[in-house]
């Protein structure tokens, strides 16, 4: 049987893929493994004054030179988040188009979150933690058994859909066992103008830069309501406890990759609340990291609750060099309505424990959820309040408000009876409102406070056809210009696209500036 695994998402980090493909290669070696990126190739520009159109979808040529591809598979399991469901969608009628008898699976978030959509389209879809479930099902499937009671899938025979429920969640046991992501092996990318291509060090060093991307734990304590995680918890109360495997076992997975490419630099964490991992686990990280891995880290996943001084200490002496953190909001307000554990000045301490890490550290980068309908004048003032008086320097994500259907906020707006767009439509494009530029503008410098509260003065309640102003797009090119500045300043060139990262680290500089920053870090506690 020939079975092909598809990732179709913004970029080819696709973490949870990755580990999927491994358990396939492990069970089919020849498993063909490829990604489809409908906004294209990286390019520095691009990066700099665009934002990712991820509606932009695939061209009806592309959609048929896809579908002839894989028609020559028996079965193809795709992988998505629910922005690119409608892409994925076109790619299962493109595939049947070719050949109506491939046997189509659909896996990754969307199917989780909105199950009876997914269904529609694909014969199986998998609803929860694929890993054991899979093997499960594929055995059944080639040995000719009755495959359609697998729990944590759902089956569509002919029409007649068939809803499992759920195994247990998989313990640290389990998770050991499981090979470790399917990296920089027999991997293909499309490519609109040659098709599927080889994935090779070029089109790594497109997409990931001089970074490696993985998660060590799962689970996350809070129930945001915006979040796709709130969905994973209402099918499995214990999905709110962390778990992950040993630290030997994501050593030894960091060590794999830095085999296969010697380039890469920094390794980035994107668990969902990694400083929530205990101190004694973290303690013995950090002491196997700076002896066996020796590069820096960043840690993409903090809930400001969890941020420690002791943890920040032991993490940033071993290499932590950035870290993100969700904010969201400055309104305690707002903060209720997302179901986000708060305390009046938590926000605010922990930035300041942060900053007082930042001579060993690049700025760190705080999440700001803008657009929301139901915000109010003064809840929009308390954010931008918020970001004035933080310590600096620091970085921002700033997120367009959009629904993740079947989450708690979905509910909530429909009980509100408020329309919201959903997740599908560009949650990265803001709106260019006088109080999204502030946000930009903030992070850049802060103005005297008499020009400040000028500015805030002219400050409305977000409407959908809010007054554009043309201090929008200029601080958004500024800020964009100001994370490059950042990153020059810092020595850091990891995360420049293509090879002119890999070129610095070609010639040694790269390992010669970390080598020295880690050294300094190493003296972190004993000077904090």
């Amino acid at each position: 049987m020939k079975l092909t695994f598809v990732s179709i998402e913004d970029s080819i980090t696709a973490i949870g893929f990755r580990k999927m493909a491994a358990i396939a290669r492990a069970n089919h070696p020849e498993t063909e493994v490829c990604y489809i990126v409908p906004m294209g190739f990286r390019k520095f520009f691009k990066l700099l004054f665009k934002h990712d159109d991820i509606t932009a979808g695939l061209s009806d040529n592309s959609l048929e030179s896809i579908g002839r591809h894989f028609s020559k598979s028996d079965m193809v399991c795709l992988s998505s988040m629910t922005p690119f469901a409608d892409v994925t969608k076109k790619i299962i009628r493109a595939i049947r188009s070719a050949n109506s008898k491939i046997y189509i699976v659909w896996g990754g978030v969307h199917p989780i979150i909105n199950p009876e959509d997914a269904i529609q389209f694909a014969d199986a879809i998998c609803v929860g933690e694929g890993e054991t479930a899979f093997q499960t099902f594929l055995s059944d499937y080639e040995k000719k058994r009755d495959y359609t009671g697998t729990k944590n899938f759902w089956f569509n025979a002919d029409g007649k859909i068939i809803r499992n429920g759920f195994l247990p969640l998989h313990t640290q046991e389990e998770m050991e066992k499981f090979p470790p992501p399917l990296y920089a092996e027999r991997e293909l990318i499309y490519s609109e103008a040659k098709g599927f291509v080889t994935l090779g060090l070029s089109e790594y060093l497109s997409f990931n830069d001089l970074v490696y991307n993985t998660v060590w734990s799962i689970g996350c304590p809070n129930r945001c309501t915006y979040c796709a995680n709130s969905k994973f918890i209402e099918n499995d109360k214990n999905y709110r406890k962390l778990r992950y495997p040993s630290v030997d076992y994501i050593i030894a997975e960091i060590k794999g990759v830095i085999a296969k490419h010697p380039h890469i630099s920094t390794i980035r964490f994107h668990d969902d609340n990694f400083m929530a991992i205990p101190f004694v686990i973290l303690q013995e990280f950090a002491e196997k990291w700076r002896n066996e891995i020796g590069k820096p880290f960043w840690v993409y996943g903090l809930i400001p609750i969890f941020v420690k001084r002791d943890k920040m200490a032991i993490l940033v002496s071993a290499g932590m060099n950035r870290i993100r953190m969700g904010i969201q909001s400055g309104s305690d307000r707002i903060l209720e309505f997302y179901k986000r554990p708060n305390r009046p000045g938590v926000i605010t301490s922990k930035m300041n424990i942060i900053s007082d890490f930042s001579k060993f550290m690049i700025s760190p980068f705080y999440d700001i959820i803008v657009d929301n309908p139901i915000e109010t004048r003064k809840d929009i003032l308390e954010t931008l309040n918020l970001m004035y008086n933080a310590p600096r320097p620091y970085c921002i994500f700033v997120y367009s408000l959009r629904i993740i259907p079947n989450t708690e906020m979905a509910k909530d707006f429909e009980r509100l009876g408020i329309h919201a767009k959903g997740i599908g439509q560009g949650y990265k494009q803001t709106k260019p409102t006088i109080a999204n530029a502030m946000i930009y503008m903030l992070s850049i410098f802060r103005p005297a406070k008499c020009l400040f509260s000028l500015w805030l003065e002219r400050i409305d309640p977000y409407k959908e056809d809010s007054q554009n102003t043309i201090l929008f797009p200029i601080f958004r090119t500024l800020y964009k210009f100001k994370i490059v500045y950042d990153q020059i300043k810092s020595l850091d060139f990891s995360p420049f696209p293509g090879r002119t990262g890999w070129l610095i680290w070609k010639l040694g500089i790269v390992g010669c500036i970390q080598q020295k920053r880690m050294k300094k870090a190493k003296n972190a506690i004993g000077q904090i």
